[in-house]
């Protein structure tokens, strides 16, 4: 199996309930970040078999998979025991054994379409295999710090294509005047959306997937975006925000990102 079947077959277990495939899958010291799970092999595996025993039955629906080196990152629409449809960021770590050995995630509540009646899931599904990942990745990096973290901020309009921008966030319509409106309401409610630290930016292809920490409205947010590169500009735009959780509520130690 690839890298991306065995974490497509991970994220399936919770719809299978399969606890001898997930156990099989995973690395015994599995590192959990999704901060509302115990680390550790047995509380994944512990999981999938609450979810079996639920009386509503959990659907996975993957969107998107992509691999850069040890890690797969997916696009996926999960509705856990009936609690309703969630859109994710997941990413795997799989180490020299090839065991899946690291989980990280962002998930929001699915949501209506946006101004421009784009969905959090539609879009560009296709990928540029003739797209050189790593020059993707620079992009994307160097967007996320320029723009996102303000580090250069005049460099924004550079990195589009014009008004050309397709964007999926919920509250944000197309293009770069889109997204100048949506900025302009929330500076309007005096709300700030601030990047301070960006963790990884994982590239296949024209895609990459940039994980960040900042804040929104002064509250700890995680931002998982997913970009599609075209001729060397920002082209398409998918994203989850989440609210980081109080440490008091922490059920492991191992820190969102």
């Amino acid at each position: 199996m690839t890298n991306t079947q065995k974490a497509l077959e991970l994220i399936n277990t919770f719809a299978t309930g399969d606890t001898e495939k997930a156990k099989e899958l995973l690395a015994e010291g599995y590192i959990q970040h999704n901060l509302a799970y115990g680390t550790g092999r047995d509380a994944f595996v512990g999981s999938v078999a609450y979810l079996a025993s639920a009386p509503v039955k959990t659907t996975v629906d993957n969107i998107r998979a992509f691999e850069d080196g040890d890690k797969v990152f997916l696009q996926t629409v999960y509705n856990f025991a009936g609690a309703g449809e969630q859109v994710a960021f997941d990413i795997f770590r799989i180490d020299n054994d090839g065991k899946i050995a690291e989980h990280w995630d962002n998930l929001a509540a699915k949501a209506e379409p946006n101004p421009s009646g784009r969905t959090q899931i539609d879009g560009t599904l296709e990928k540029d295999n003739a797209a050189d990942k790593e020059v993707t990745r620079k992009v994307v990096a160097d967007f996320v710090g320029d723009v996102l973290r303000a580090e250069n901020p005049d460099k924004l309009t550079s990195y589009f294509d014009g008004d050309n921008y397709i964007q999926h966030n919920t509250g944000i319509a197309d293009g770069l005047s889109g997204l100048g409106a949506a900025l302009a309401a929330l500076a309007e409610q005096g709300i700030q959306m601030i990047y301070n630290k960006t963790y990884q930016v994982l590239a296949e292809d024209n895609y990459a997937l940039a994980v960040s920490e900042g804040t929104f409205g002064g509250v700890p947010t995680a931002y998982y975006d997913l970009f599609r590169v075209e001729n060397g500009k920002i082209a398409e735009h998918w994203d989850v925000m989440e609210t980081i959780a109080e440490e008091s509520t922490w059920q492991n130690q191992n820190g969102k990102f």
